[in-house]
């Protein structure tokens, strides 16, 4: 028997305006007006950025200007620097990387949307029938499902981040999101366009992020099918995956024929992939449940609920399909060695939609113990946030604005009237939208999630409003940047370095430095990252690595990391 007994009067959907709203509210702040940051992000649009101002070479053969990237694969640093030629005069270089950033998180929002809808409205999946009528129609109960699904996708913690980042997680997780949905069609009526276009998003995924999970994901599917005793595994065989064969030889064949730098990134991207599977181990699983705990909140405790409530119908597509992809993207996280916060984002669409089922058979003490987890959270991040910004702008609390400065050492606060307005109106509506959930008690599936994901959407645009400031001076390398700049030499032929990825970008692109390319004569600056841990580290230089003798004209770095050191070099003539 089906778990689910619901009225009509809980199926009222979320007007389309209001969607398209939440989801701008969520991915607009942390796109606008900041610099590349410290990590991924910076080191994701140095290869954007180069491949935008390079050739063919560039394109094909993934790298921060000279450094090699061959890991991941070049699809969304292909789609960024298309932005960036498209988009880079109007709005500067790096907000048109993150253009392509927006369509990604677009995209994997309405995925999740549609293969909720999708499923929901299945006849396996509606509610039994009322003994005097008023049960809700298939299409409603899909669409308030999917309302549901989408908003328990943007309150998923670990999405926050990673999908306003220029990454390739960021497309990985969005083609993940629309293979789903994909799927869906094709396992309700099998064809041959939806087999075509599921073989080209697998072929996609590969250039995203490597063969191991389309490869993992395929023969998840071909079970699936066995499991539901279904046909379409033919059209896999036949349609999807020589289409994804063909889309991701078409980067390798491209590779081979122009043969960029006299080289090939294909064995070091190759090993990239191999490394990621291994024995699983007891630091992997740990890892695993350790962070995703908080990673996957709140859609883990309704997608857990939804299992069990759906344990007799484990067959039905709308189970039995997010289950799959799901349990697969699981496995590869045990299996890979790497304790690393990529390995859990492809678990959130998959575990989004079968969270969404389970919202009609959670218990209203649950619900109501989800919603206050959310408000008390959620708020007290709030007010903290606008108590640092009070202490910023005013002093006060002394310990506070200590607390402020030790964070961002050379900040000088200022005033600004357009992102107060933006940050004070959001918190109004914060709690306007508590004070509905807590004195009408609607009966609506996604009441139980609202609270979630409106909060954790106030808490980002508080911080990328009241915060971006702070933010961009604590991990942007925009000021040491200009420092650097300032002691280079006026005339030099390259950059030989040893420092990391996103400083090479950072450096690259904010002080327009010349670093050594693949083929460069021995450069006569040499630029290196130590820690100030080490006493000598800004005279010491390894002539076996760097032969010549090398003089120190500068050494510097950013105000708020009391580790990281740089020292700059010129090399002295004989």
């Amino acid at each position: 028997m089906k778990p689910v007994r619901l009225p009509a009067a809980a199926t009222i959907a979320l007007p389309r305006w209001a969607i398209l709203a939440l989801c701008l509210l969520y991915i607009l702040p942390g796109l606008i007006g900041r610099d590349p940051w410290k990590g991924d992000d910076a080191a994701s649009f140095g290869i954007m950025w180069t491949m935008a101002h390079g050739n063919i070479n560039d394109w094909l053969w993934p790298h921060i200007v000279g450094l090699p990237m061959p890991e991941e694969g070049p699809l969304a640093f292909w789609l960024g620097a298309i932005c960036i030629k498209l988009f880079g005069w109007l709005m500067g270089d790096a907000m048109a990387a993150r253009l392509a950033t927006g369509v990604f998180f677009m995209l994997g929002s309405v995925s999740v949307w549609y293969t909720t809808y999708l499923l929901g409205r299945r006849t396996e999946a509606q509610p039994l029938k009322l003994a005097f009528g008023g049960q809700p129609e298939p299409k409603d109960f899909g669409r308030t499902l999917a309302d549901g699904a989408l908003l328990i996708y943007l309150g998923c913690l670990g999405l926050l981040v990673r999908s306003h980042e220029t990454s390739a997680e960021a497309l990985q997780i969005s083609l993940v999101a629309y293979a789903l949905y994909l799927c869906a069609r094709l396992l309700d009526a099998g064809n041959r366009t939806n087999a075509l276009k599921l073989g080209f998003v697998l072929g996609l995924l590969i250039l995203a992020r490597g063969w191991v999970l389309p490869l993992g994901l395929s023969l998840s599917l071909i079970g699936l099918c066995f499991y539901r005793q279904q046909k379409q595994y033919w059209l896999l065989f036949k349609f999807s995956f020589p289409i994804a064969l063909f889309v991701a030889a078409s980067w390798l064949l491209a590779i081979s024929i122009v043969h960029p730098f006299n080289s090939s990134p294909y064995p070091a991207w190759m090993l990239w992939n191999s490394r990621q599977i291994s024995l699983p181990s007891i630091a992997n699983i740990s890892y695993f449940f350790k962070y995703g705990i908080w990673f996957a909140w709140p859609a883990w405790p309704f997608a857990a609920w939804a299992i069990y409530a759906w344990r007799k119908q484990e067959k039905a597509l709308h189970i039995s399909l997010p289950v799959t992809f799901l349990g697969c993207f699981i496995l590869l996280a045990f299996i890979n060695p790497y304790a690393e916060e990529s390995i859990l984002l492809p678990i959130l669409p998959p575990l989004a939609i079968l969270a969404a089922f389970g919202l009609p058979t959670m218990k209203r003490s649950a619900i109501n113990a989800v919603d206050w987890f959310a408000v008390m959270v959620l708020t007290g991040v709030a007010t903290l946030f606008w108590l640092y910004w009070i202490s910023a702008q005013t002093g006060w609390p002394v310990g506070v604005a200590k607390q402020v400065a030790r964070f961002s050492p050379d900040h000088q606060s200022s005033f600004n009237p357009l992102t107060f307005i933006i940050a004070l109106s959001a918190t109004v509506a914060w709690f306007a939208v508590v004070y509905w959930r807590i004195s009408r008690q609607p009966s609506v599936l996604w009441r139980a999630v609202v609270l979630s994901s409106g909060g954790v959407i106030l808490c980002w645009l508080l911080l990328l409003t009241l915060a971006l400031p702070i933010i961009n001076d604590r991990i942007s390398y925009a000021n040491v940047s200009k420092e650097l700049v300032q002691h280079m030499p006026a005339k030099y032929r390259c950059i030989d370095s040893n420092i990391g990825p996103s400083q090479r970008a950072s450096f690259a692109y904010f002080g327009a430095l010349h670093f050594a390319g693949f083929s460069e004569p021995p450069c006569d600056v040499l630029l290196l990252q130590s820690s100030h841990r080490r006493l000598n580290a800004s005279t010491e230089v390894d002539t076996s690595t760097y032969p010549g003798t090398w003089e120190v004209i500068w050494t510097g770095h950013r105000a708020s990391d009391r580790d990281e050191l740089f020292s700059l070099y010129i090399q002295k003539k004989p």
